[in-house]
């Protein structure tokens, strides 16, 4: 067989398909640990995103915390809303703006997941200083392709 007249195309030197594949398999592994709680993961996240904050979020912030736009993101919370867990509610100084805030039930489950991080954390067999560095270089490239550095 003849040497590959463009090893850059190997699919094997792509950072993007680690990074992909990855991604794929952290997102199954969260489906698995989440399963009893009746969540999907981006529900999960943007549950997150709610509890991290310092009060009710608009729709618009949310999603830009978790970069998903609010055709992604309105049935999402809908789906929140109709289990309990969230509640939409229009802005009182501004009409257009729809605010999230978590109810009794969603700080509930808050308590119930605490531990799934650390169960995944444990999965990966990864040491907290590997963890670190490896949550640093990604949210460098986020930054990175966010700013258009690369593109």
């Amino acid at each position: 067989m003849a040497p590959d007249p463009q090893p850059q195309l190997d699919l094997d030197r792509q950072l993007c398909f680690p990074l992909y594949a990855a991604s794929r398999a952290v997102t199954r592994a969260y489906g698995t640990l989440l399963a009893e709680t009746g969540l999907t993961y981006p529900q999960y996240l943007a549950l997150l995103a709610l509890w991290g904050a310092d009060g009710p979020m608009s729709v618009g912030e949310l999603g830009a915390r978790l970069r998903l736009d609010s055709g992604t993101l309105t049935p999402l919370l809908k789906r929140l809303e109709s289990v309990g867990l969230v509640t939409r509610s229009r802005d009182q100084a501004d009409e257009r703006r729809v605010q999230i805030g978590v109810t009794e039930a969603g700080w509930a489950l808050r308590e119930r997941v605490a531990g799934i991080p650390l169960e995944l954390f444990s999965t990966l067999g990864l040491e907290a200083s590997d963890a670190a560095e490896l949550r640093r270089l990604l949210a460098q490239v986020v930054e990175r392709l966010d700013a258009g550095m690369i593109g």
